[in-house]
């Protein structure tokens, strides 16, 4: 009696290794791409909290006044999904040894491990992309607290101007 084909145990690991990078790097892609999925404030509200956010701040600094106590933020979809991606990449990294170190497939374990690798890594480089915009807008909040606030905000402004200086060093800007 012919049996059909039936991969070894090892291989199993190595193709779930495959599927967990290939599934890693789907989350990554839809949360970059397709989100965000939570409900979001408009742009311009965000951006004009935190000018307020830096001016009272500001205030507080110069009068002495305290601070007020951070609000932890919760979880929703869009931070769900945003640690799952490098999670299942890291998973699969993980199995993709395991399935190695028990003689399994090495291609399938170098094709799991590029795909965890390529997902961590994609959300690594969004988000360092995103936090070099975001710093290049609170450089230019700062610049125009100095016209809003008056003395103090001469203070903020140079210091805006001598991060601007820098960043545009930094990056040819």
């Amino acid at each position: 009696m012919a049996q059909g084909f039936r991969p070894a145990g090892d291989m199993r690991l190595g193709m779930l290794a495959v599927l967990m990078g290939a599934t890693a790097l789907l989350v990554a892609m839809i949360h970059i791409f397709g989100g965000p999925f939570a409900p979001q404030q408009p742009v311009g509200v965000s951006i004009g909290e935190i000018a307020g956010d830096i001016r009272a701040s500001a205030w507080r600094a110069v009068t002495g006044a305290p601070q007020p106590a951070p609000v932890p933020r919760g979880w929703d979809i869009d931070r769900v999904l945003g640690l799952a991606g490098p999670v299942i990449g890291a998973l699969a990294i993980g199995l993709a040894a395991i399935s190695v170190s028990r003689r399994g497939s090495t291609r399938l374990a170098a094709m799991a491990t590029g795909l965890g690798l390529s997902a961590i890594t994609f959300q690594f480089i969004w988000w360092l992309a995103v936090l070099m915009a975001c710093v290049a807008l609170l450089i230019s909040i700062v610049e125009a607290v100095g016209d809003i606030f008056g003395p103090v905000g001469d203070l903020l402004t140079g210091i805006g101007g001598f991060f601007s200086g820098l960043f545009d060093g930094l990056f040819g800007g």
